[in-house]
């Protein structure tokens, strides 16, 4: 025995509710007897409508005209308004759905914004330490450079210049060099000294 088959169309109108509903359902999972058919789109068996939540109407048959206008369907206007409330039941329906789903979405993403925030509060910690061990470190760096220059040993001084004013280097003569003129200039000089 085969199992009825309803396209979307057909699910909706027999279930009060928008074409949308039906497919959002049948892409979530809800209907996994559905089956896509070349020449009718989707067919979905309607016991899947039933365990997935709908009530059904009494669906019209693939073959009946669309309804324009409550003397061409012969029914009262009470069952137009009737499918006029299904439908504004399933639009109220849909509506909460996607409130529900915006409410999620802003939700998470305050919930982002506030893992961003946060996320930037310690990436800014983290860069005033590195900056305050920077800072220690260059300290160190110029008390080490400060001991190194303690350290080094003093530069050459330069001569001292003539002991009296207008005479030169070459023109001062050291003490042994004044000794061996004042003893004759003989060339040799005394280490020692007459008593």
């Amino acid at each position: 025995m085969t199992r009825p088959m309803l396209t979307q169309r057909e699910a909706a109108a027999a279930c009060g509710v928008s074409r949308t509903t039906i497919r959002r359902r049948r892409e979530a999972g809800d209907l996994p007897g559905a089956v896509q058919d070349p020449a009718r789109g989707w067919l979905i068996p309607v016991p899947d409508l039933l365990t997935a939540g709908f009530r059904l109407n009494a669906p019209a048959g693939p073959d009946a005209p669309a309804a324009d206008s409550s003397a061409e369907h012969g029914g009262d206007h009470r069952q137009e308004h009737g499918g006029d409330q299904g439908d504004v039941a399933g639009l109220r329906a849909e509506l909460d759905q996607l409130r529900h789903e915006h409410a999620l979405a802003v939700a998470k993403a305050e919930h982002g914004r506030r893992l961003a925030e946060l996320e930037a509060g310690h990436l800014r910690e983290q860069l005033s330490v590195r900056a305050e061990q920077l800072a220690a470190q260059a300290a160190h760096i110029a008390d080490l450079q400060q001991t190194v220059r303690a350290l080094m040993p003093a530069p050459e001084r330069p001569e001292l210049g003539p002991a009296v004013p207008g005479q030169t280097q070459s023109g001062r003569q050291s003490g042994v060099e004044r000794q061996e003129s004042e003893a004759g200039g003989e060339g040799q000089p005394r280490w020692w000294r007459r008593g």
